[in-house]
This record gives C-alpha cells, sequence and structure tokens, in this order.
C-alpha cells in the first residue's frame, strides 16, 4: 500500500493530528507531497515516518506544507500530477471547497482519492465541521478577553476584525462566546446609529463596548471612522486578529475532529473505498460520500 496525503490552502491547527493518525495506522506506507498541489505538480513527494509527525502533532501549522496554486487548474500542471500519482494507491486532500474540487478532478482522471475538510472558515459545503474552525475560535476569544480589560477601564469601543473569508461562522461563533455588543458580518447590519447607541449606553454604565466585525466587508478602520462622523467624542480603537487565528495551539475539540476525521479516512482505505470525501454531521459523526 502506496499512501499520498497533501494539504491545500490555508493552514489550519489540526492538519498535524489528522496526518499523524494516518501515519499511525499505515507506518512506511505514507508519503507527502511538500506544499500541497504544488509539491504534486512538481513531484516533491517525499516518506512520512511516525517518529517525524509524532513531534508535531499537537502543533499548529501543517508540518507537510500548504500552498494556493491556481496553476492547479491549467491542463499542463494537472497532467503533471496525474503522471506524478500513478504508482499511488490513494491521495488524501485536506483543505477546503477549492482543494474539494481538485481532489474530485483527479478522481475523474483515474486518480483514487479521499477528501477531508480542512479550513478554519468552517465552510466546506455539507459539512457541520472542518479541522481548524475550533482552535481559530478560541484564539479569537482569547484575543478579544485579554483586550477587553484596558478598554473597558477608559470606557473605550474597541472592533475586533477575525478572518472568515465569505463566511460569517467564525464572527458569528466569536460573538456568541464572547458576548460582543454589537457584530458585523454583512453590509446590511452595519447600523451606525445602532451602534452609537449602544456605545453610548455602556459608557453610561461605565465599560467598554466590543464590536466583533467579519473580515471583507470594509477595512475596519473605515467603520471606525463611520461611528467616530456619528460621534466624534467616541473612542474607537481597532484590533485585527489575522493570523493569530491559524497559529493557535490545536484546542481539545479540534484534535478529537482531526482523529474523527483520521478514523473514517482510515475506515474507507481499508475497505479500499476511494473517491469519497468525508463530513462531519449535526451529530458531530463523520460520514463517507461520493464525489
Amino acid at each position: 500500500m502506496k499512501i499520498l496525503v497533501l494539504c491545500s490552502g490555508g493552514d489550519a491547527p489540526g492538519m498535524n493530528r489528522f496526518v499523524y493518525e494516518i501515519v499511525k495506522a499505515f507506518p512506511n506506507e505514507v508519503f507527502y507531497a511538500k506544499a500541497g498541489f504544488k509539491g504534486l505538480v512538481e513531484n516533491k513527494i517525499y516518506p512520512l515516518s511516525l517518529s517525524e509527525m509524532e513531534k508535531v502533532k499537537d502543533l499548529a501549522g501543517a508540518y507537510i506544507l500548504s500552498s494556493r496554486y491556481p496553476e492547479f487548474k491549467e491542463e499542463k500542471y494537472f497532467k503533471k500530477a496525474v503522471k506524478n500519482v500513478k504508482d499511488f494507491d490513494v491521495v488524501i486532500i485536506i483543505g477546503g471547497n477549492g482543494s474539494q474540487k481538485g481532489a474530485k478532478q483527479l478522481y475523474d482522471n483515474g486518480v483514487e482519492t479521499i477528501f477531508v475538510p480542512g479550513t478554519i472558515d468552517n465552510d466546506v459545503d455539507n459539512s457541520f465541521y472542518s479541522i481548524g474552525f475550533d482552535s481559530a475560535v478560541h484564539q479569537c476569544v482569547y484575543t478579544v478577553e485579554n483586550s477587553m480589560p484596558s478598554v473597558n477601564t477608559f470606557f473605550q469601543t474597541c472592533l475586533f476584525e477575525v478572518m472568515g473569508n465569505k463566511s460569517s461562522a467564525i464572527c458569528d461563533e466569536v460573538a456568541k462566546r464572547v458576548d460582543a455588543d454589537y457584530k458585523i458580518d454583512c453590509v446590511k447590519k452595519l447600523n451606525y446609529n445602532e451602534i452609537v447607541k449602544i456605545i453610548l449606553k455602556n459608557k453610561k454604565a461605565e465599560k467598554g463596548t466590543k464590536i466583533i466585525v467579519k473580515e471583507k466587508i470594509l477595512p475596519v478602520q473605515d467603520i471606525a471612522d463611520g461611528i467616530k462622523y456619528k460621534n466624534e467624542n467616541i473612542d474607537v480603537k481597532c484590533q485585527i486578529v489575522g493570523r493569530l487565528q491559524r497559529g493557535g495551539k490545536p484546542t481539545k475539540t479540534e484534535l478529537k475532529f482531526a482523529t474523527i476525521f483520521a478514523k473514517e479516512t482510515i475506515k474507507n482505505i481499508k475497505n479500499k473505498r476511494y473517491g469519497k470525501k468525508i463530513l462531519i454531521n449535526e451529530n458531530k459523526k463523520a460520514e463517507s460520500f461520493d464525489f
């Protein structure tokens, strides 16, 4: 048995634990494509040992590296990838919706593949959970909770911009966990009059205001300027959580889900069931579906 694994797109805490579980189940049979589809095309394929994965299994990042590689869609690069994996029994691809399309494209061209959701945005179609989400939310909550004591001291307002790309999942979950005063996850919810009313009410109660903002709506400083335009006496600060969301150590929940995904993947490999995408249902159980 020869198994190839790769990470594609943004790195997500928990990827290393998933890869570790695969290597543990199939020692001396697992290889990796360095930096995802890019490594696949460039034939940068190397063996993975259990001892090296043991050292990094609970760390953030992707030990086997990842990349965003739009060139994979081009025929000449795709053909190279297909050629380079011809000797492998199965290719496991961890990533988001774009990576899932790549996995299916390989499968449709004769390569046995399995896709596993791995993206902090938690936006893989039809999956309740993606590797990386809980850890990303945890880092955001940590940032907010450790910033608010100072914000409260001066009755300030702080806008916390969180990642999520086109999905509001991180923004929604963080706002819920920190009991945000206001949440902006789409342009329609950007009501400056309502925001100012909340801020003034909090100031009267001698406390600060925490507002969670999803990225890619407007530059967060523009939103702060909009608030100050309505009331120049409001002290508004901005904090972009950014890449801290990717770099935090995987949470216990994260490691649990990474292991759940790995066990379902291992079961499919042992039973030679390929052309599968592994999704988490509402009961937090892994299920395999055909592409």
